[in-house]
């Protein structure tokens, strides 16, 4: 029996288990929406391309699943670009399905013509230009097996209007044989045995780990990975929750904005233990002085990360579960009591910390007064910039999955639509987006998204009148000259809010933040904003200036 081309990528979704899918319609794909119609799953129709994908994101990271999302050719799919890159460099598993003009007008610069593949290439792990529609189910099936296996990644299809509106009989292939894409899974038995060496023999080891533990759903090994060993752990933005951050070992954030302990025993160890993590510069700051007297183990499922950045001394290639799952088996635990007790002192003695005020509401303390009253249990999304640090140092994650946030890309606009698709994967969690006052309005549209489905998103907005991270910039390096960070001709969020159908909430004096959260909580159909008026120039302590060193660290009075 034959299909067309719709039909084939609805059977195709359907049977690879595709429960919600983001988008927005388009000329070129209403033959995909004409059958997306009844389609045995759920659509998510976004207010703008970009709010779609990042949707997608969310929902991927939240779930462990991958997200699917669809546009239209021309300024559709150039619209994802900016999710697609976002996903991209944090490794985010996303299908994505766009629209292109028929294939004899392909090159011919026919209306809302864009080479997406093209534009693309450099962004996804792979994309594919439809050719022949004989070829659409098996390019779809390897199109989600690529994505989610190995380093997860996004992977485009570009599909011309007459394939989707051609015909052909629907082959689903039930498995899938790539010659060149043979991802390696299990850690090379000899390279595991070298590493136990190492860690056993260590006086001052670190374990760093990042988000390639909760891609790869090997919290609980890494978990009993640091319980036998004893050894102190401290996580990269992308790894917040895969280790408790409420247990004594736990050095929570290293590297740019992290703790004044974390850096400095990782300056310190001779041992680093580098799990699921990829040296980015955020984390290294000058690679050449970075954790200089330490042999490092690097565990990733990505050979192309080992030794990208720092030389490294026994390499694992291999997924980090089964790693860890080896690992777990046979290493024993070094002497380091000395060693534990010396960075459990530096924790005990720099803190996070800020200067705390009656007068004024600080960032930090609604941060802290979000995790008191969700009990640390919510899923909190963030925009990018100051809003994002304070989120991943003043609030305690305990669980993966728990921090969704763009860490690779920095991209403003990124946190509420992806709290939507967070909100959609685990409608049994409070979804909460952190986002400052300038990154909230460059997706705001998608608020009617969250109205119209009753999702009790709640966003608390730090407003401080500024585009806070660079302004924090601008005063520590650039003589304090704000130039074009002042944004203080902004709308007012409560009606905004009530506008669109939600609730709106403003906080001006500290004595009012616990009660509105609590109102916020209490709010289950319908999104919350919580326009929080906090001190207009606190800034993020500590910071290591980019490229520099622990020895430059900037802290504040407090730390």
């Amino acid at each position: 029996m034959k299909k067309t081309g719709a039909e084939i990528i609805v059977e195709c979704l359907k049977r690879e288990g595709v429960e919600i899918m983001f988008g927005y319609p388009g000329g070129v794909v209403i033959p995909i929406f004409h059958h997306l119609f009844n389609a045995p799953f759920k659509f998510v129709l976004s207010r703008h391309e970009q709010g779609a994908v990042h949707a997608a994101d969310g929902y991927a990271r939240a779930s462990g699943k991958v997200g699917v999302v669809i546009a239209t050719s021309g300024p559709g799919a150039t619209n994802l670009v900016t999710g697609i890159a976002t996903a991209n460099m944090d490794s985010i598993p996303l299908v994505i399905f766009t629209g292109q003009v028929s294939r004899e007008m392909i090159g011919n610069d026919a209306f809302q013509e864009a080479d997406v593949t093209g534009i693309t290439r450099p962004i996804t792990k792979h994309n594919y230009l439809v050719q022949n529609i004989d070829d659409l189910a098996r390019i779809i099936r390897e199109a989600f097996y690529i994505a989610s296996t190995g380093r997860p990644g996004p992977v485009l299809i570009d599909i011309p209007v007459d394939i989707s509106r051609g015909e052909t009989k629907f082959h689903y292939p039930e498995s899938i044989f790539l010659r060149s894409y043979k991802p390696v899974t299990e850690g090379h038995p000899r390279q595991i045995e070298k590493a136990c060496r190492l860690i056993e023999n260590s006086k001052r080891p670190i374990v760093y780990a990042g988000g390639g533990v909760i891609l790869s759903n090997a919290s609980e090994e890494l978990r009993d990975f640091v319980k036998k060993t004893g050894i102190p752990i401290t996580t990269t933005l992308m790894g917040l929750g895969t280790y408790p951050e409420t247990d004594p070992l736990s050095l929570k954030m290293l590297g740019m904005h992290g703790t004044y302990y974390a850096n400095h025993a990782v300056n310190e160890c001779d041992l680093l233990i580098a799990v699921g993590a990829r040296f980015d510069d955020r984390v290294t700051g000058k690679v050449a002085e970075f954790a200089p007297h330490a042999q490092v183990i690097h565990i990733d499922i990505d050979p192309s990360s080992v030794q990208k950045n720092v030389r490294v001394d026994v390499p694992i290639v291999g997924d980090c579960k089964n790693v860890l799952s080896e690992l777990n088996k046979i290493v024993k635990a070094p002497s380091i009591k000395e060693w534990v007790d010396h960075v459990m002192r530096m924790k005990r003695e720099h803190p996070l910390g800020y200067r705390d005020s009656e007068h004024v509401i600080k960032p930090q303390y609604v941060i802290e007064k979000i995790d008191e009253l969700t009990d640390g249990k919510a899923i909190i999304c963030t925009e990018v910039g100051q809003n994002q640090m304070w989120a991943a140092q003043f609030y305690d994650f305990t669980e993966p999955r728990t921090f969704i946030s763009s860490g690779g890309l920095g991209t403003m606009g990124y946190g509420f639509p992806a709290a939507i698709g967070a909100q959609f994967a685990r409608p049994d969690k409070r979804v909460i987006d952190i986002a400052g006052d300038g990154s909230i309005q460059m997706n705001i549209q998608e608020l009617i998204v969250a109205v119209q489905h009753h999702l009790p998103i709640i966003v608390a907005i730090l407003n401080n009148g500024f585009l806070g991270m660079v302004r924090q910039w601008q005063e520590l390096f650039w003589g304090k000259r704000y130039s074009h960070t002042c944004i203080n001709f902004q709308p007012d969020f409560v009606k905004l809010a009530e506008a669109y159908g939600a609730v709106g909430i403003r906080v001006e004096k500290k004595g009012e933040v616990e009660d509105a959260i609590k109102k916020a909580l209490s709010i289950t159909d319908r999104p919350i904003i919580i326009d929080f008026r906090v001190d207009r120039e606190e800034n993020v302590y500590p910071i290591i200036p980019a490229g520099k060193t622990i020895k430059e660290m900037i802290t504040s009075e407090l730390i």
